[in-house]
């Protein structure tokens, strides 16, 4: 709960709107430093949410390439996918179901499914009270809509750290150690630090990635897609300190 609200203060809008709120208090008593407050806030909600910043962010985390795809990919003994997302509501579908960033990690992992036949591993605990875990969604999406099995859930995690905990724990059971794991691109340096921390040798196999960063004038307008890869981008950044400050 309180790492959950300290993210939520850091990253913006609510920084910002913080900021000026702060600088708004201020100004009668400290003028100056109350006008710094207000131009800061505008400025970082401006910047935070151009879709140039937040791409080159995010661009800042894909340090793993895409696997060929033209030769085999490298071999595992598994196909680990780590979740994301939901749609608590899923009112079309009837209930909650996976979000699109879940989604598209998954099709990747059908997708080195179909061409290595390795069984596939999905991690993801409860995102709400009394909705099924991720994990589960994830099962039936990949089963359903996609048509490839799912060998193993793991139920139990509510952080990317707990995913390659609990999930390195199931593969263990089976003498499991080399998988191809599947996430983000952005996502990908702190899934795979956590994995080693808990010795699974993770070759990456990542999807999503953050292309077209000054695809045109627009990307220099503030949009609500730029702010949603710069929380995304910070959000990383933020875990990788974590990572590193953790004994």
């Amino acid at each position: 709960m309180l790492r959950q609200l300290l993210e939520v203060l850091v990253l913006p809008p609510v920084s910002a709107f913080v900021a000026l709120l702060l600088g708004s208090a201020l100004r009668w008593w400290k003028p100056k430093l109350g006008r710094s407050l207000q131009v800061l806030g505008v400025a970082w909600i401006w910047v935070a949410a151009t879709p140039c910043i937040g791409g080159l962010l995010l661009r800042s985390l894909q340090k793993y390439p895409a696997l060929s795809i033209t030769e085999p990919p490298p071999a595992a003994e598994a196909i680990v996918v780590l979740a994301a997302g939901v749609d608590r509501v899923g009112a079309e579908y009837g209930g909650p179901v996976i979000g699109n960033i879940t989604m598209q990690r998954l099709r990747y992992a059908a997708h080195l499914h179909r061409r290595t036949k390795v069984p596939i591993l999905v991690c993801g605990g409860v995102p709400a009270s009394g909705a099924p875990s991720l994990a589960a969604m994830m099962q039936a999406a990949a089963e359903q809509e996609l048509g490839v099995p799912v060998r193993w859930l793991e139920e139990e995690s509510a952080t990317t750290f707990e995913n390659l905990q609990f999930g390195a724990r199931i593969l263990d059971q089976e003498g499991i150690s080399r998988v191809l794991l599947v996430t983000s691109a952005w996502h990908m340096p702190r899934s795979i630090q956590a994995a080693a921390a808990f010795g699974l040798e993770a070759v990456a196999a990542p999807t999503g990635f953050r292309t077209g960063v000054f695809a045109s004038w627009r990307s220099f307008i503030p949009h609500w897609t730029g702010l949603r890869d710069t929380c995304l981008a910070l959000h990383e950044w933020g875990g990788r300190l974590v990572y590193a400050l953790a004994p």
